[in-house]
């Protein structure tokens, strides 16, 4: 196997760059801040991103715990892989995590000056000083569920090969959870209005109410009752609702519902006035 390593201090844009570089080399794999990541999907590890002070996150991303470590190296013995690239702020950095997933070393080093203009990295770092963004080099569905009720978006990117053919992959900013901007949360009875809210807004939908919001390790689950008008169509209009308050709960909160219990409790009836 041969190991690259790509390096840059911190806020330098490496995940950024990670993906073109990956192709623009023929890199199958990616080590980057605790995660094992291939054809964007996230293989083994957790991100460094979702501890809670920076010291926790500098253990993670050189796989200080050994369960943690234990867990990629037994997924690179898995797949094989022919080339894998390894992040990391400094040449120490770099050496530490090949040391401790069982590594025999680097074979070629590669610097975020190479791959980045000057202009790139100065923007990379100002994002980081001002926003507290951090990028995870993978689409926003393989994270979504570590990094609930986080602020996370996706960005679409074009990555040239080195044939001049294009590929479009995804990567996605995220505000970790040390972040110096803090954190935020959002009470219960915020996130039930959302949902009834985001329920009347179906369809053949009266009413919705009494809505309970339970807390789940990872997400939510939501349960709502609802009021229908004719011609009804229940199961059509349940499915809708359902859709509808996963998506508008996850859009205005960025926190994973993971269940939406939809409950009918009764038809309106509409009548005629005879004169």
């Amino acid at each position: 196997m041969k190991v690259y390593a790509l390096v840059g201090s911190s806020g330098t844009g490496k995940s950024h760059q990670a993906m073109h570089v990956a192709h623009d080399y023929g890199i199958q794999y990616i080590i980057d801040d605790g995660l094992l990541i291939g054809d964007s999907k996230r293989l083994a590890g957790k991100s460094a991103k979702r501890e809670d002070t920076k010291m926790a996150a500098v253990k993670r991303a050189i796989f200080f715990h050994r369960d943690h470590r234990q867990e990629v190296r037994e997924a690179i013995e898995r797949l094989k892989p022919s080339t894998l690239m390894i992040l990391g702020t400094s040449d120490r950095m770099v050496e530490n995590i090949a040391e401790n997933l069982g590594l025999h070393g680097i074979d070629e080093w590669i610097r975020i000056e190479d791959v980045s203009t000057p202009n790139d990295i100065q923007m990379a770092k100002n994002q980081r000083e001002k926003f507290g963004k951090h990028i995870i080099p993978l689409p926003s569905v393989e994270v979504k569920r570590d990094f609930s009720g986080y602020f996370l978006d996706a960005v679409k990117t074009i990555i040239r090969r080195r044939d001049h053919s294009t590929v479009v992959g995804e990567k996605t900013v995220v505000r970790p959870t040390f972040s110096y901007l803090g954190k935020f949360s959002v009470s219960n009875k915020v996130l039930a209005q959302i949902a009834e809210y985001a329920s009347e807004e179906v369809p053949l939908v009266h009413s919705a109410d009494k809505t309970r919001v339970i807390e789940l390790g990872d997400g939510l689950e939501i349960h709502v009752e609802l009021e229908l008008k004719p011609p009804y169509r229940m199961i059509e209009t349940a499915t809708a609702v359902q859709q509808h308050v996963a998506e508008a709960v996850e859009e205005m909160t960025r926190i994973q519902v993971i269940k939406v219990l939809v409950y009918i409790k009764s038809l309106k009836i509409q009548t005629e006035t005879l004169y």
